[in-house]
């Protein structure tokens, strides 16, 4: 798990690698979910798409109207290593996903995330399993995310539908 935290965040007895806000804490560096700041949050699915800025935008004003932090998860890409037979389940071999670290770039230089504190976690895996393992770690408040459209979506279940389904806490989808 990689987490980044955001320029307003408290992060008072707290340093990064780097030495400035926003960039890679290492592991045992990075903010812990027992963070007030991060507690009883509102976290929120971001992949850079259309749909999940939108329920950024939504995830940053209720976080600023709730006087809480914004936890923003990005799911990176898992490809399985070996074909499913049917007799051994499939391994799955974590790739490096350099948006992460384009999206991570791009939050800490958006304008409109000043005043809240934020922070980014890369988890691997399915989707709806990871932003669901956040909130509950986090102890959200709610998961907003962006409603998903296109073939795959409707083949497969959208991730928001999934979400709303089987999470334990309020999911808030964006259009």
């Amino acid at each position: 798990m990689t987490e980044r935290i955001g320029p307003d965040a408290d992060r008072s007895g707290i340093s990064d690698t780097a030495g400035s806000p926003g960039l890679p804490l290492s592991q045992d560096e990075s903010v812990r979910p027992c963070d007030p700041v991060f507690q009883h949050g509102v976290v929120v699915g971001f992949d850079g798409s259309l749909s999940s800025e939108r329920a950024l935008a939504y995830a940053v004003g209720m976080a600023r109207r709730s006087q809480c932090g914004l936890v923003i998860v990005h799911v990176a890409n898992r490809l399985p290593a070996t074909v499913w037979a049917g007799c051994e389940p499939p391994v799955f071999v974590d790739l490096p996903d350099h948006r992460t670290e384009v999206i991570g770039l791009e939050l800490a230089c958006a304008d409109f995330l000043s005043g809240v504190p934020w922070i980014l976690v890369e988890r691997g895996g399915d989707i709806c399993h990871e932003i669901e393992e956040v909130g509950r770690e986090y102890a959200a408040d709610a998961i907003v995310v962006g409603s998903t459209h296109g073939l795959l979506g409707k083949i497969f279940g959208s991730v928001s539908g999934r979400l709303a389904r089987r999470a334990n806490r309020p999911v808030i989808v964006i259009p």
